[in-house]
């Protein structure tokens, strides 16, 4: 059985059975019998279905809402920016999916036509995570139908409440039988759909040991996977920033969804001419956070996902203190945070070293370390010093400075001047442990087809 446990108050939200060999099979059996007739179907015809089935979505925004804050935790006050950020790239991702599917003309040769034609790969398994429900799920879901294939939704088992509110927008939109569909199931069952002949691309996001399962369960097969696995996110303020703007954007960047984001800034290198101020500002604002009930409009810091996950974080925290960092933040002032609990205190570290766990393994919580560093070459370094590459960014009002550090810093986004959010016309991707692959933009659409060039001699003699 799938048991889902709120964070908000422990109690039980959904139960329900998982799915067994015979209906997984159903469900791989639907797909197989549903793509050909859909991949025939102009793009023009897939784009209407889907636009239908964003706006039924939209339309039970409210309650969806309030569904993921249940689910995970986060504040009522922030989930509707979630189903804005579900249609804002579902959108976009419809509307280029005409030009960006249609031929590539390899140009005139006499007695000749030739093109390139994307065609899709099949059934396509997206395997989403819990922390942002619909923007990781909508990345792939959207844009593979839109390209021809079959879908199959397997949502975290924090978040089964998502899966069933895709499959109700698509069976509002009216989309074909065996088109969409969703399964709960166990990760072993997962991995033989996997290695299954049925299954002819995954789309995972989570974390790099669930990414390293995808790619086991796949070694035997010719298949793609996109992989997006979360980061270690760095931050640069250079001695030319704005610090109010960036000490703003910087808290809300690693504080947001209680730091629970693959994007979330995780790691900050402060010019030493800044370095205080900087801080000082940061404590404070991040001081100000109200940790509590998350369905409270007044709460803006929510628990973490489980109890576990907080004490994961508590303990990177207590090893780096140990280690001689300070924190600059005080439990003490977040009654609701209590060891064993899933509520869990925001806290800034000063003092750091990229020997203490924080600095380098995912924290994927509300925890922060600050480094001052002597400038651009060395916070290149140190940016660089980490097995992850999600994203990085600088804060600075030189662009051209900005540029040359972007070219420099390994990472799959490169930010100037804000942080911790995707803008669905540029591919997101990662590097090193945090991924390979890309979805959104074109680049996204191309992902989930596979090129078939057309070689037509139309003149005889030619």
């Amino acid at each position: 059985m799938l048991r889902t446990v709120s964070p908000v108050d422990g109690r039980i939200l959904c139960e329900r059975p998982l799915a067994d060999e015979r209906r997984i099979a159903a469900l791989l059996a639907a797909a197989r019998g549903a793509r050909r007739a859909w991949a025939r179907r102009p793009v023009a015809e897939r784009a209407a279905f889907c636009r239908a089935a964003v706006e039924a979505f939209v339309a039970k925004g409210p309650e969806i809402a309030e569904e993921i804050t249940w689910q995970m935790g986060r504040p009522v006050s922030d989930t509707p920016g979630e189903i804005r950020g579900f249609e804002e790239r579902a959108r976009h991702m419809i509307s280029i999916a005409p030009e960006a599917l249609s031929d590539t003309d390899a140009g005139p040769r006499a007695g000749f036509r030739r093109f390139v034609r994307r065609v899709p790969l099949g059934t396509v398994l997206v395997m989403a995570p819990w922390n942002y429900p619909y923007l990781t799920a909508v990345n792939s879901v959207v844009p593979a139908l839109l390209a021809g294939n079959a879908v199959i939704l397997k949502h975290s088992a924090q978040t089964p409440l998502a899966a069933g509110r895709f499959a109700d927008a698509f069976a509002a939109a009216g989309l074909p039988r065996g088109i969409f569909q969703t399964v709960d199931c166990t990760h072993a069952a997962s991995a033989r759909m996997i290695a299954s002949r049925e299954i002819d691309f995954v789309a995972f996001t989570g974390s790099v040991d669930g990414g390293r399962a995808v790619v086991r369960a796949a070694a035997d097969r010719f298949i793609s996977t996109g992989l997006e696995l979360g980061g270690k996110d760095p931050a640069y303020v250079r001695a030319d920033a704005d610090l109010d703007f960036a000490v703003a954007n910087l808290v809300d960047g690693a504080f947001f969804n209680a730091g629970q984001s693959c994007c979330g800034v995780e790691r900050i290198y402060i010019h030493r001419d800044v370095y205080e101020p900087f801080v000082a500002a940061f404590a404070e604002r991040v001081a100000a956070y109200r940790l509590g009930d998350p369905t409270d409009p007044a709460t803006t810091l929510g628990p973490c996902v489980r109890a576990g996950a907080a004490d994961f974080v508590r303990g990177q925290v207590a090893e780096a203190l140990a280690a001689g960092a300070r924190g600059l933040i005080d439990p003490a002032d977040f009654p609701a945070d209590a060891p064993g609990s899933p509520y869990l205190a925001p806290q800034v570290l000063v003092d750091v070293s990229h020997a203490m766990r924080v600095m380098s393994e995912e924290s994927f919580g509300p925890v922060v370390g600050i480094m001052p560093v002597a400038g651009d070459e060395e916070a290149v370094v140190r940016m660089n010093d980490s097995d992850y590459g999600l994203t990085a960014s600088v804060w600075t009002r030189d662009p051209e400075a900005a540029l040359a550090l972007g070219d420099q810093v390994e990472t799959g986004t490169w930010f100037m001047n804000r942080c911790d959010i995707l803008d669905p016309a540029l591919a997101w991707t990662g590097v090193k442990d945090s991924g390979r692959g890309c979805t959104l933009s074109a680049s996204g659409l191309e992902a989930l087809t596979r090129p078939k060039s057309f070689h037509l001699r139309t003149d005889a003699s030619a």
